[in-house]
């Protein structure tokens, strides 16, 4: 049976008052920081607490239904643990791939070879659209808002750049020099 002092004050900071919305978010941390120990790695609780407080600061005018409070905090503080493994995971990686262009790194060969050839026949923004979607993994929405394209728009040259990339890697094409867009 949930707390009625607490439902009150959750209704108050709702309507926008200062005073129980700090009373709610204190009371809430504790139960945020347990959940995000279980979910986030160790170095990252904090973090995931203080970003979701200050989501839940930020949205609570937004939340129509009280009663699932709870359950939208936890999937808040989930949701930014997992935001947070993803980035932990691309900064492991960064180094390491740099590291592979270093000076005593051995040349590509085979398919290495051929495919970092082929990305690097292609034209900047067709490489570059490859690279975030199969390399750094971003949707095509998140690749639209950082190229300031419409959704589609990317789709597209996403098609059009691994298309060129497959030209280029099969067996038929003897030159890279005949690596120009086909519309």
């Amino acid at each position: 049976m949930p707390d009625p002092e607490f439902q009150q004050q959750l209704l108050d900071a709702r309507d926008g008052d200062n005073v129980a919305l700090e009373a709610v978010l204190r009371q809430s941390r504790q139960n945020l920081r347990r959940y995000a120990e279980y979910h986030c790695a160790i170095n990252d609780v904090e973090d995931a607490v203080q970003e979701s407080l200050l989501l839940v600061s930020r949205k609570l005018r937004d939340l129509r239904a009280l009663e699932a409070y709870t359950s939208w905090l936890f999937r808040i503080v989930k949701r930014e643990c997992n935001r947070l493994k993803r980035a932990m995971r691309l900064m492991v990686l960064k180094p390491a791939l740099d590291e592979l262009d270093g000076p005593h790194a051995p040349p590509p060969s085979g398919i290495v070879h051929d495919v970092a050839a082929a990305l690097a026949a292609l034209p900047s923004h067709y490489r570059q659209i490859i690279l975030l979607r199969d390399l750094e993994g971003h949707t095509i929405a998140e690749i639209a808002a950082e190229l300031a394209l419409h959704p589609e728009a990317a789709k597209a040259r996403l098609h059009r750049a691994r298309s060129l990339a497959r030209q280029f890697l099969s067996p038929d094409t003897s030159i890279a020099g005949d690596l120009t867009p086909t519309r």
